[in-house]
Order: structure tokens, then C-alpha cells, then sequence
């Protein structure tokens, strides 16, 4: 269990306020001149040596990341752009970072951009998430007063500011590059790669795309080095701390930072109060966000929360959202609800995706009834791998998943629905 000293979000329940005051007495923006006084080189060489991996679900490491950006600046100014959009079902991390810590945001966002050699970063926040954004307002603008944003912030020597831009509440506007579109002012849509962000990214500049959670990791990782950081974790592939989400059936839903690599029981057991009805009960976790595989007990009972642990049983630590589900659940449900998310929340460049979606979400309606034959399982399957891997961004990945891990895991049940229809017919 990790100790507090080693906690990186000490405010992330809201005990404290979130203003500059309190952020300071909590260690922000301690020694950050200090910090880029050691140059851009040094600072891309701790975030490697940290390991730390992108929080925002794909697990890219960051260092190498930031290092993909181009050495010199030309005509062409660099960009750093947050991605506090946050719609992956099942997914409350950054909102609370951006509630009740905005500083080690705004701090780290001041760090990463020296790194890249970027004056100028961008937070595109979900449109939903107003109390959120207003916090983010008030604490940007504190920065500014204090001088740790602007000219010469933090009395660093480098210029740099923020601009909060709030998106129209699409999901697909998650993905880096409909990201992009969307600040630009076109519709979300993601683009073809390559070129790379890092290439071509905002109005076609240098551009890195980082995650809330992994941005305001980087001053607590840069303070205490990245070995210190390197230190927790399972190998040298999984290090870190790591905020976990936990809703469902259990008994106390939360939000947590706790080690990568922690057993999923004992993160349930010891932070959510348990399965409703105790652990017997439990029937199936979706371990990172919705668009990740559902595991049944049986592999609950010993996974590791960890991107290749979960990569091992055929799921992901995504955005390490659990979406614990005991014996209640209607499982088939379950999934044709996300499978009519999915559907909703295409946009609809990609035929595949455009069509497969809602092609999957009406057959899997009537596989809630019982309505379907059971050759038409593996034609659910079929359509799913031919959506799979064939659009541009994940998005068509993501409505296969979680139905691919439904049939892996409860097909019997499926079947068993199908057989009962037809036995009352």
C-alpha cells in the first residue's frame, strides 16, 4: 500500500483549498526555476529515466515522447497540448486533479513546455465539466499574478502561458488529433498519421498531446528524480504511482493514487470497501474504462493493475477506470449499452466504424432478449475484427472490445439467452 510521503496528489479529495497558498505549502512550485536553470536535456532524461508511461489509457513513454520534438525552433513555434477531456465512461481522475490540484497542472505544464521548447500550452477541457474549468480560470490567472506564468515565468527566464479552451462535449474529441481539429476550429475528427503532432500537429506546428494525470506528475518526478519514481511499480515496464477510479458495486466508489502494479483485489478491498455482497459476489470488472475487455472473477482474483498484466489476459489498464459489476448485473446489458455509446459518439469518418457500430449495437439489443440465433455470435465477432484495427483513430477498436470480451468470458450466457427465447416461443 503506498505510504503518503510518496503520494504525488496530496489535495485530490478537496481537504485543502486549491489556491496558490495552499499550493505552495503542499510543495508546488518549489525550486522551479531551479528545475529548468538544468535545461531541456536533463529534464527529458529524468522523464526517461522515471519510466513514467502516458496516463491518459495508450501507456506511451513520455520522455521518449517529448523527445520526438524537434531540437531547434524555426519559423515554426512549438506547442503543449493538455488533454483534460475525460469522457471514457467510467473515468473521474483528471477532473479531480483539475478540481483540487490545478497548480501541479499548471506547473507541469510549465516544465513539459520548456522540455519541447514550447512558449505556449493549450488544456482542451470537456465542455461538461464547467466547475472544473472555472477552478482551472481562477487558478491560471493566480499563476499569472504571481508571475509564474508570462514573461519570464517562475523568474525562470522563459516565456510561457496557458489558454483554456473548452470543448462541445464529444467523446471522439479524446483522441489527440480531433483534438487538434477541434481547437482549430473544425469539426472533431481525427487525421490521418502520419505526419505526427510532433512533426505537424496544431496549425501545423510541432506539437505534444500529454494527459492531465501524466503533466501533473512531472514537477513532483522532477523534484524527487525520476529514479525515485522508477522505484515503485512491478518492472521497469510499469513504475510509478498511478490514480485509479473505482464505481460499480462496491461499497465506497473513489478516486485513489495508489502503486502501478497493485493486486486488483486488494485496490477494491482495501479503497472501495469491497464488492457489494463481498468478493463471491462479484461477477466482472471493466479495469480501464469502458473500452477495455470486461475479466471475469476468476482472473480478478489474482490480476496485477498494470498495462502488461491486463495486456496478458486480454484487456488494458486504459485509463485504469474500474467498473466493478457483482452477480446483479445483466451482463449482456451491460455491454449494448456501451455498444450504443460507441455507436452515438462516432464520428463518423470511417465506414467501418460509422456503420459497424450500429450494425453491433442492434444485433447486440437482441441478444439481450434473446432474439438472435447463435450462428449470429460469431457474425457479431466477425463484424467486430473487421472494425477492429481498420480505422483511423481507436475509436473502432473501442467499440469491439468491450463485445469481443463479453464473448470470450460469458458467451454460455449468451447462448443460454438464446435458448430460452426460443424454448417460450
Amino acid at each position: 500500500m503506498l505510504a503518503d510521503k510518496d503520494r504525488i496528489f496530496t489535495n485530490l479529495y478537496g481537504f485543502e483549498p486549491f489556491n496558490l497558498e495552499y499550493a505552495k505549502k503542499r510543495g508546488d512550485w518549489d525550486g522551479t526555476k531551479d528545475i529548468i536553470a538544468k535545461g531541456r536535456d536533463w529534464i527529458i532524461e529524468e522523464m526517461k529515466k522515471s519510466g513514467l508511461r502516458g496516463r491518459g489509457g495508450a501507456g506511451f513513454p513520455t520522455g521518449m515522447k517529448w523527445s520526438f520534438m524537434p531540437k531547434e525552433v524555426n519559423e515554426r513555434p512549438h506547442y503543449l497540448v493538455i488533454n483534460a477531456d475525460e469522457s471514457e465512461p467510467g473515468t473521474c481522475k483528471d477532473r479531480e486533479i483539475m478540481r483540487h490540484d490545478p497548480h501541479k497542472l499548471i506547473e507541469g505544464a510549465l516544465l513539459a513546455a520548456f522540455a519541447m521548447q514550447a512558449h505556449h500550452a493549450f488544456i482542451y477541457i470537456r465542455g461538461e465539466f464547467y466547475h472544473e474549468a472555472s477552478e482551472l480560470v481562477r487558478a491560471i490567472e493566480e499563476a499569472r499574478d504571481a508571475g509564474l506564468l508570462g514573461k519570464n515565468a517562475a523568474n525562470s527566464g522563459w516565456d510561457f502561458d496557458i489558454t483554456l479552451h473548452r470543448g462541445g462535449g464529444a467523446y471522439i474529441c479524446g483522441e489527440e488529433t480531433a483534438l487538434l481539429e477541434s481547437i482549430e476550429g473544425k469539426k472533431g475528427q481525427p487525421r490521418n498519421k502520419p505526419p505526427f503532432p510532433a512533426m505537424a500537429g496544431l496549425y501545423s506546428c510541432p506539437t505534444t498531446i500529454n494527459n492531465v494525470e501524466t503533466i501533473a506528475s512531472v514537477p513532483a518526478i522532477l523534484k524527487r528524480g525520476g529514479e525515485w519514481f522508477a522505484g515503485f511499480g512491478n518492472d521497469e515496464k510499469n513504475t510509478g504511482t498511478k490514480l485509479f477510479c473505482i464505481s460499480g458495486h462496491v461499497n465506497t466508489p473513489c478516486v485513489v493514487e495508489e502503486e502501478m502494479g497493485i493486486p486488483m483485489k486488494e485496490l477494491i478491498d482495501k479503497h472501495a470497501g469491497g464488492i457489494r455482497g463481498g468478493w463471491d459476489n462479484l461477477k466482472a470488472v471493466i479495469p480501464g474504462g469502458s473500452s477495455t475487455p470486461l475479466l471475469p472473477k476468476d482472473i480478478c482474483d489474482t490480476v496485477l493493475m498494470d498495462f502488461d498484466s491486463l495486456r496478458e489476459v486480454q484487456s488494458g489498464l486504459g485509463t485504469a477506470g474500474l467498473i466493478v459489476m457483482d452477480q446483479s448485473t445483466d451482463i449482456v446489458y451491460a455491454i449494448a449499452r456501451l455498444s450504443h455509446f460507441y455507436m452515438h459518439e462516432s464520428c463518423g469518418q470511417c465506414t467501418p466504424c460509422r456503420e459497424g457500430t450500429g450494425w453491433m449495437w442492434r444485433l447486440m439489443m437482441r441478444l439481450v432478449e434473446g432474439n438472435a440465433d447463435i450462428e449470429e455470435i460469431d457474425m457479431l465477432l466477425d463484424v467486430s475484427k473487421e472494425i477492429e484495427g481498420h480505422t483511423i483513430c481507436a475509436h473502432g477498436d473501442a467499440s469491439a472490445w468491450p463485445i469481443q470480451g463479453l464473448m470470450r468470458h460469458f458467451r454460455d450466457e449468451v447462448e443460454a439467452r438464446i435458448l430460452e427465447y426460443k424454448k417460450a416461443a
